[in-house]
């Protein structure tokens, strides 16, 4: 049995960015209204059907909790609640809920009255929302702070705005300290037993995650990332993709397949385990394309940035390669930021 102190899995690795490092640092989410989130939904309410579909703007709250205040104002079960994804806690976002109310009464959930979330609007639609159930997200970001040289920023946002940015997965999807990854790996090396679904689910999402990360950190070292190899799978936008590990046959080929093959081999344990584990091979982009980006400087410490990402994208992994940016220090943990999965 492996010592868990002696895995290579306890703590997460220091990922290579893509663009120099601009030395500046900020503040980020002083305020809840410094991170503005707009759910883009793949579709709106048709006005019929057996579900209720609600417009909610929250403030402080994360999303599992306003589900759990939803369900009970409707008098319904937490499992008849569904959402396209999770939402920061300390920000301003905006997202889609739904309901089962297939009989009886509709209630007016736009009077309902909670100090950290409000119902803008409700109608009935035909399916309930489930994860991954939308376009993707609007961000409106104020950075607040900022120490350094501004025209370093000023040429790694004309980078990103033209080229985009690694799409890795963001810390958070790992855990407090990447602790998902170790969980994980220990899972599927038979060391402990994980009798919980949503946990088992959690710790072979983050440990998939990882392998990603790894195969992007590997082809920004060689200067890759944003380029096609000989054998890439592309997606429908024509950008290459990596692998999200799991069973079947791999779908690159040549100087695109060895390189994931090689990273598979040193976490032949994980990838294994997947494997074995009931997962399907699947492609993810390895380059994230923030849309209609814009920033300005309101203030000399101050940069408002505003963007669009696709649905599983982290805003994170645009401000990293921008600066350092550090939250105040939380007594309780907020959701992942806005990446639906």
């Amino acid at each position: 049995m492996t010592d868990a102190l002696q895995s290579p899995y306890t703590t997460l690795p220091q990922w290579p960015k893509a663009y120099p490092a601009s030395g500046v640092s900020a503040t980020l989410k002083l305020l809840n209204e410094d991170f503005i989130v707009t759910e883009l939904p793949l579709q709106l309410p048709s006005g019929a059907g057996e579900h209720i579909w609600l417009d909610v703007e929250k403030n402080g709250a994360n999303t599992v909790f306003v589900a759990q205040q939803l369900a009970a104002a409707a008098g319904v079960q937490e499992w008849d609640v569904g959402y396209a994804g999770l939402k920061d806690r300390y920000a301003v976002t905006r997202q889609w809920f739904s309901i089962y109310l297939p009989k009886g009464e509709t209630p007016d959930l736009t009077q309902l009255q909670h100090p950290e979330f409000k119902v803008l609007s409700q109608s009935r639609h035909v399916k309930k929302l489930r994860p991954g159930d939308l376009q993707g997200n609007r961000f409106r970001i104020v950075l607040r702070e900022l120490a350094g040289d501004r025209d370093a920023i000023e040429v790694n946002l004309q980078a990103i705005a033209s080229q985009g940015v690694p799409n890795y997965f963001g810390a958070q999807r790992f855990g407090h300290d990447g602790g998902n990854v170790e969980q994980g790996r220990a899972m599927l090396a038979r060391e402990i037993r994980v009798r919980n679904p949503k946990k088992k689910g959690i710790y072979l999402s983050a440990v998939r995650s990882f392998v990603f990360n790894e195969v992007l950190a590997l082809r920004i070292q060689q200067g890759l990332w944003g380029q096609t190899l000989p054998g890439d799978v592309m997606d429908e936008a024509g950008r290459p993709t990596g692998p999200l590990w799991g069973r079947g046959r791999v779908s690159t080929s040549d100087q695109a397949q060895a390189l994931e093959n090689g990273v598979a081999e040193r976490h032949a344990l994980l990838c294994d385990g997947m494997e074995h584990a009931g997962l399907d091979q699947d492609r993810r982009a390895l380059v994230a394309c923030p849309g209609d980006m814009t920033w300005e400087w309101p203030q000399s410490d101050q940069l408002v940035l505003t963007f669009s990402l696709p649905a599983g994208t982290y805003a994170t992994s645009v401000l990293s390669e921008i600066l350092q940016a550090t939250e105040p220090e939380r007594h309780s943990e907020s959701d992942e930021p806005a990446a639906a999965e």
